[in-house]
């Protein structure tokens, strides 16, 4: 493409050196720029990009595009007032607007919106639908498969994953959208057609400053939704709910409790922990041909949890906006087995092994709600610090388990730093383990504190005896507990089937 055919799709206050060529790429990261490539400076939270432009021109840029005027070259230099913002728009004007000619679900909240995704995924699939899925875990479409680095990828390697999707003809896509991805504009140019924010809790509070610009992110995806899109709500949040007059998209709403919007939940069932209950369709919807009437179906979850209700009404609302039989709906969402590293079951013979990604309060409490209706002997806990989110939520992470300690039995935590299992943006720092360490000294929780995440595993398998359960708690830090506790299974113990052991990590992508 052209420079100045490229650039039309950007304000520019000012430019330099001013000439037209041709554009082979665009990169924001000096260290993959090919030559031809025009290269986007970015400011980050421990870099600026506008650091590198020698090296970026080194490796063949013929353009920039920056913030702040760099006198470094005499190729064409082009300011713009927020060069993220830019990055999303160049990218997908590069692309051609991908996004525009497929059906992209984006999905957010504090609390599952990994499960919504994969449970949204199982539906659309069900009715044979060709899908592509981002977010946490991984970026999937046809073949083609990746773990994922950022719950939301950064705007110019989203478009790009957009038009390999539309090359492959996918007609839908479910995302994650995180509140980092809306404060960072990497999703500025996705064209949404169906949004929903499920619940809202105390994460990244550090992050964004206050809980209040935390929501505003958030609420963003809804705000900002194009008024043919659909909006789901959920009537027992009181800030998804807020949302209803506040967006020009059509909404659809839904409460377990609150039963005044289209869809509603009765007769639940949590006796054996995986709900069963009835969607009651409360007032006809209609989609395009398609209307659904005023009507009652059977579901039954096979994941456990209270939570799964709420995540699989979302699911479900997204499965009748895109015109698929409740049949089929049924099918899916009630087969479906759940996803990895959310409350799995890796390991259940004489003990269970339980793994959960325990991000943030409202997770913790979940998971261990669940686990204080469960029969066992003994729970032994192994936590992985949560390294780089800031001492509040290390603070309200402890403060949340150990309202349960004297629930579920437990006297001592088994926690890791997991110091050779991440990556610098995820390390502990010395103010979160203090966080940490304080609230469980007032609570009088012994803590045996290991740096590394195969000490705290071997301490705890060590502990474990019949009817017990070790949970495997904590999100970047525990990715790769479970490979762990399992080859320390299988070595220490005779007579036992590789491939049994190993079948719950079949497919698996994190720790891998």
């Amino acid at each position: 493409m052209k420079l100045y055919e490229l650039l039309q799709s950007v304000e520019v206050i000012e430019s330099w050196n001013k000439k037209d060529v041709n554009i082979k790429g665009i990169a924001y990261n000096s260290k993959k720029v090919n030559f031809g490539d025009l290269f986007v400076c970015i400011k980050g939270n421990k870099t600026d990009g506008h650091k590198y432009i020698p090296q970026a021109i080194e490796k063949g840029a013929v353009a920039i595009v920056v913030e702040d005027y760099n006198p470094v070259s005499n190729i064409p230099q082009f300011r713009v007032k927020d060069s993220r913002k830019a990055l999303a728009i160049l990218s997908s004007t590069y692309y051609g607007h991908p996004s525009d000619k497929m059906k992209v679900i984006g999905i957010t909240a504090t609390n599952g919106k990994t499960s919504t995704s994969f449970m949204v995924n199982a539906i659309l699939e069900k009715y044979r639908l060709k899908t592509g899925i981002i977010g946490t875990v991984m970026v999937k479409y046809g073949n083609y498969i990746e773990p994922s680095i950022l719950t939301t990828p950064e705007s110019l390697d989203l478009q790009h994953y957009f038009s390999q999707m539309r090359k492959q003809n996918i007609s839908h896509i479910v995302m994650e959208v995180s509140s980092s991805a809306l404060e960072l504009s990497r999703v500025e140019e996705v064209d949404f057609d169906i949004v929903t924010l499920n619940n809202i809790g105390r994460e990244h509070i550090d992050l964004h400053g206050s809980f209040e610009k935390y929501f505003e992110y958030k609420a963003s995806l809804i705000r900002n939704a194009k008024p043919s899109a659909w909006a789901i709500l959920n009537l027992d949040c009181p800030y998804s709910k807020s949302l209803i007059d506040e967006t020009e998209a059509k909404v659809l709403t839904f409460g377990v409790k609150d039963r005044s919007g289209n869809l509603s939940c009765s007769n639940l069932d949590l006796s054996t922990g995986r709900p069963k209950f009835k969607v009651k369709i409360e007032k006809p919807i209609k989609i395009g041909e398609v209307e659904y009437e005023p009507q009652e179906f059977n579901v039954g979850l096979s994941v456990p949890g209270y939570h799964s209700v709420y995540n699989s009404m979302v699911a479900i609302s997204v499965g009748l906006l895109s015109s698929i039989p409740i049949p089929a709906i049924q099918e899916a969402i009630n087969s479906f087995k759940g996803v990895e590293r959310r409350f799995q079951i890796i390991y259940d013979k004489s003990f269970k092994i339980i793994d959960d990604h325990f991000a943030n309060p409202g997770n913790i409490n979940v998971t261990l709600e669940t686990l204080s209706m469960m029969d066992y002997n003994k729970i032994y806990l192994i936590y992985a610090i949560r390294g780089s989110r800031g001492v509040t939520t290390n603070r309200e992470n402890a403060k949340t388990i150990v309202k349960w300690t004297s629930k579920l039995g437990i006297k001592e935590i088994i926690a890791t730093l997991s110091k050779s299992h991440v990556g610098e943006k995820d390390r502990v720092t010395d103010e979160e383990i203090k966080a940490f360490k304080e609230i469980m000294d007032q609570a009088k929780i012994k803590v045996h504190l290991y740096d590394e995440l195969p000490d705290a595993i071997s301490y705890g398998l060590s502990k474990v005896s019949k009817d017990d359960i070790l949970l495997l708690a904590g999100c970047q830090g525990m990715d790769y507990g479970a490979k762990i506790a399992l080859e320390d299974i299988y070595k220490s113990r005779s007579g036992i089937d590789k491939k049994e052991i190993f079948g719950a990590l079949k497919n698996r992508i994190a720790g891998m």
